[in-house]
Parts: structure tokens; sequence; C-alpha cells
């Protein structure tokens, strides 16, 4: 397979002085297109983090409440929704736009400049400041009425969550590995082998599922959970719609995985959406995920950040270490070193840690992104833990 080492061009230093210098024009200027997520209610209100600033599109019932116009699912989970387009259609709509936390934007954020904070959020802009997660709202650019009883694919389960819940569907998608395209905020972490399936602008998991069939020679093939060589493959699967956390996955048949070609379904196509200048990036997901166990000795480690990252300035600002404190129980003279690799991907804004040597069995690891690390606007990303046990294989 070949490996792609993320080398930046310029100079760390020179980069982050001239990233410094354009910080305030940055601000001000369109960031690049982003693709629309096909998501829901419930993850939007579980992973504000990861949905921040981003193009989506959800299906709701809109109603008055308040004088404050909400969307809401089936479950009573709601949303505060903006839209300037009039009316909103009776029944179950289709609602496309950009989904924002007020607590990872600033007061004088230019997207907050058209509306009066206070009737709108009601949030004071002489008060405190909301906390992440605390205020959030679609803008929502267009309202139409959703397709009505929709068949089972990805698509329309992600869209529809409640409708298909603990019904037996037949669905077809893109491997992804173990979010290897960087489509959902987290992982439900039921086994080592859970993967995802994608298809069209959505994806959810497949768990209880090992990625691994024979061919039409009788011969096993196992995908890569954990290498993007695979992710071209189409396949298709049985199960049960199951959901939590914010999450879908599906719970899969045994013996169900199959090669498949890529279904019909289309998305509508539509003018790719600009999204202004946001907060400073934070990682949105991680795997393996924090404190998970039974981790493989042959693991890559997998970070997501909500805005995109200047490489330069990643080398020399991720520390990998065991835990000291298991070394003195052990009677270990020093702590032995996780010696690494590492590259980004500037398309899904993925960092990707690979060790040059197998990990020590048992042991509890920890990486560590430390001050240093900024964002293409010069925006520097918060220091950030990630740990995880390693298993006896």
């Amino acid at each position: 397979m070949r490996k792609l080492w993320a080398r930046g061009r310029v100079p760390g230093r020179i980069v982050c002085a001239v990233a410094a210098l354009f910080a305030a024009a940055a601000a001000v200027s369109d960031a690049q297109p982003q693709t629309r997520r096909a998501t829901n209610i419930a993850a939007l209100l579980a992973f504000p983090g990861f949905y921040h600033g981003r193009p989506i599109v959800i299906v709701g019932k809109v109603s008055l409440e308040k004088d404050q116009l909400r969307v809401a699912d089936d479950a009573d989970h709601s949303l505060h929704l903006l839209f300037k387009g009039g009316n909103a259609p009776d029944g179950l709509d289709e609602i496309r736009g950009e989904y924002w936390d007020l607590g990872r934007m600033k007061p004088d954020d230019p997207r907050l400049s058209t509306y009066d904070l206070r009737a709108t959020f009601k949030v004071d802009p002489d008060g405190a400041w909301p906390r992440p997660g605390e205020v959030t709202a679609i803008v929502a650019t267009a309202v139409s009425p959703a397709p009505a009883a929709p068949q089972p694919s990805i698509r329309a389960i992600v869209l529809n969550p409640n409708r298909f819940l603990g019904e037996k569907v037949a669905i077809t998608g893109q491997y992804s590995g173990r979010n290897l395209l960087g489509d959902l905020p987290d992982a439900p972490a039921k086994s080592r082998y859970d993967f995802v399936l994608r298809s069209a602008d959505s994806a959810l998991w497949v768990i209880n599922m090992r990625p691994k069939m024979k061919d039409a020679n009788g011969r096993d093939i196992e995908f890569g959970l954990d290498a993007r060589i695979d992710t071209g493959r189409w396949l298709s699967i049985r199960g049960t719609v199951q959901q939590g956390r914010g999450l879908l996955w599906i719970d899969a048949e045994a013996g169900s995985l199959a090669l498949s070609k890529p279904p019909t379904e289309t998305v509508a196509e539509e003018e790719p959406i600009r999204v202004a200048a946001g907060p400073p990036p934070e990682v949105v997901f991680s795997a393996p995920t924090q404190d998970e166990t039974d981790v493989s000795m042959s693991t890559t480690v997998r970070i997501q950040f909500s805005r995109d990252i200047d490489q330069g300035t990643l080398k020399n600002h991720i520390k990998t270490s065991y835990l000291v404190s298991q070394s003195v129980e052990r009677g270990e003279p020093t702590t032995p070193s996780a010696e690494f690799t590492f590259q980004y991907a500037p398309a899904n804004r993925v960092l990707e840690i690979k060790f040059t040597k197998p990990l020590e069995r048992f042991r509890t690891l920890k990486i560590d992104l430390v001050d240093g690390i900024l964002g293409t606007d010069g925006q520097p990303l918060k220091p950030w833990t990630l740990t995880f046990a390693l298993g006896g294989a």
C-alpha cells in the first residue's frame, strides 16, 4: 500500500508567521466548500462540535413554539430553526442549512451580525457567553416536503431513524473501515470490528460483523479496518437498525455480508455552501476512542479535527508514551518508547498515527497533541490527550 507521508513545503515557523499576518483577512474570507451531510436531530444534539458550521440536511416537523420556530422528530427531540424563506410546508419537511453552536462562536462573529442575539437566541450580548452545546440552531436555506414512506437505504435510515428503529433491513454501502473518511462523529465501540458503510451524503455503523467473507472461489477476503485500500468496495448486509448516544448502527445478521454494486440512489445537486471563518480547531473524533480497552497491538490511531490544520505545525507537537506508573509496577528501570510516523489528510481533516513496531501488550498508551498545532487561519488547537488500553494481540 502506498504511503503518502505529510511533509510541509514551507518551514513551520514561516507558515505560522504568514498565518498570523493574514488572520484578520481570513476571518472574513470564504472558506473551502464543504459537502452537505445527511443527519438527524438526535445526532446534532449529541455531537454539536462535530456538526458545528457544517452544511446539513435533516427531516423533521416544523412548528412555532413560543414565538420560536422549531423542528422536531418523532422522539420529541427538537432544535431552534432560523428560516427567512417564508412559511414552512405542513407535515414532514426536509430541511437544508447550516448547524450553529453559539458556544463555539464569538460574539463578534460575522455570521451573527444580521441577528439580534437577545431576540433570536435569548442570549445577552453583554453577559456570559453560552458554553459549547448550550445554544444551538439550524440556519435553513431551504425547507421542502420530505418524501413519503422512503424505502430502506443508508440515507433514508439516517434521515428517518425512528421510522426504521428495530426493523430488519437490507442495505448497500461503500465500505469505509473504522470511519476512515471521517463521516461520523464517534464510534459505538461495540467491538474491535465495527465499521462504517456510506452512500450518497450519509453513513452509519455496522456492528457484530467482522468485515470478512469468501469470494466466488471460496477464498477468504478481509477488508482492512484502518487502511483506505478497500474504501472503494461496495458491500451489502442485512441487520437490525439500532440507535444510541446520537449514533445509528446496523446489528448485522451473520453471513449476510456480500460484495455489491453502488445503488441507484442519488442526491440532488446544489450550489456548494461556503462557510465563513469559524472558531479555533478542536478534536471531534478519534479511533481508538477515549478509554477504549483491548485495542489491537497493530492499531493505527486516527484523529479528526473540526477545521483545517496547518500540516507544518504538526511536527514535534505529537507525543506518544506508555504510562510510567505501569513500568514502576512491573519493576522496569525505564519505560519503553512508542515510536511512530504520521500523515495528515486535508480532505477529511484526519491525522493518522502509525507505529513503527508492534505496541506493548497489556499497557496503557497515551497520545498527546501539545501546544503549537495551528489551524490554517492561525488559530491554535487546544492541547488534547487520548488514552487507551492495549490487548494481548
